[in-house]
């Protein structure tokens, strides 16, 4: 008998690839959708012979996205951008992208779609990236309502963009950003020696982050699981840190000593213009707008324990990856 067949879009992606992974393992046929092939060879050996087959198709076409899903049982959409550049705009990925993967999805009877939004999805929102991840659940909502609607908060794990980029700093600079500083210092009188001088405030931003392993076990539980039709999850770690704590975190794992600068949002959103203009950006202005509003579970909706998901800490998982940022005198220390 043949293998049921389940077509992820964003396959070679960060979350794709743990995806294909899990699914592969428990038996399924899998096509990792993708826009080149041939760098996405690295999933075939996921699975046996044929089992992974890397697929070319783009969301933006309607038709690559039809030929994709024929003939699968479930589909799961983990394509989606952090910044603009040329055609890969948030408009095209995040909206009509995951429009055209939900009605393919529709009419070709796929019997589960997992959709990959993000915690602060917000139509009313300042910032294009959330608005648009907005707009995409809608989306995909109208053309498929018993979709699986996942908003996994910062992502951590090997491949991950935010702590390795931050830890990669550390290499080359004497200081690390808190996004979010006030802008003028807090100063008070009193204290032990005399003058107490915060210059953090309530150190930035606070976020969730949650493990791309423990993210990826709760796709395939929805697609396993009848009862996460028509739900939407908030994916999100045990720990709530401020960004402050963040950078923290990764000077203790990475064991280095740098300075904190404190940053606040309007020199950050003039330092996000400019490197916003470069084809991928540490950051960009529109990220800072993001940032502006705390990243944590709403705790309205389902998380991971609802889907038997057993949650990592981010101190148990960062250390397996983040290692090779520390000098070399501590880099094989635990």
């Amino acid at each position: 008998m043949a293998r049921p067949i389940i077509t992820v879009f964003g396959g070679s992606g960060f979350i794709g690839r743990h995806v294909i992974q899990r699914l592969a393992a428990q038996g399924f046929n899998v096509r990792a959708v993708v826009r080149d092939v041939e760098a996405a060879g690295f999933l075939r050996p996921m699975g046996d012979a044929g089992q992974v087959v890397p697929w070319p198709a783009s969301v933006t076409d309607r038709q690559s996205v039809r030929t994709a899903v024929d003939g699968a049982v479930a589909v799961v959409n983990a394509v989606g951008i952090l910044s603009e550049w040329g055609k890969q705009t948030f408009e095209r990925v995040h909206v009509s992208g995951a429009r055209n993967i939900a009605e393919a999805a529709a009419d070709a009877g796929v019997h589960r779609l997992v959709h990959i939004s993000a915690l602060g999805a917000n139509v009313g929102s300042e910032s294009n990236y959330a608005r648009t991840k907005a707009e995409g659940e809608t989306a995909v909502r109208t053309a498929f309502p018993t979709a699986t609607i996942m908003r996994p908060s910062v992502i951590f794990g090997p491949e991950d963009g935010f702590f390795n980029m931050f830890a990669g700093l550390c290499r080359f600079t004497p200081v690390l950003p808190v996004i979010g500083a006030p802008i003028i210092p807090d100063v008070r009188l009193g204290g032990e020696h005399g003058v107490e001088i915060n210059l953090y405030g309530t150190g930035g931003p606070r976020f969730q982050p949650v493990y791309v392993g423990d993210v990826a076990d709760a796709i395939v539980a929805a697609l396993n699981d009848a009862a996460a039709t028509s739900k939407t999850y908030e994916l999100t770690g045990p720990t709530v840190y401020n960004f402050k704590e963040l950078m923290e975190l990764i000077l203790a794992v990475t064991n280095r000593k740098r300075l904190l600068m404190p940053l606040c949002y309007t020199a950050a959103e003039l330092v996000g213009f400019f490197a916003g203009l470069l084809p991928k950006p540490l950051l960009t202005r529109d990220q800072v707008i993001l940032l502006q509003s705390d990243n944590v579970a709403s705790g309205d909706l389902p998380g991971l324990a609802d889907l038997g998901v057993q949650i990592h800490t981010a101190e148990a998982i960062l250390p397996t990856y983040l290692h090779r940022f520390r000098t070399p005198s501590h880099r094989h220390a635990v």
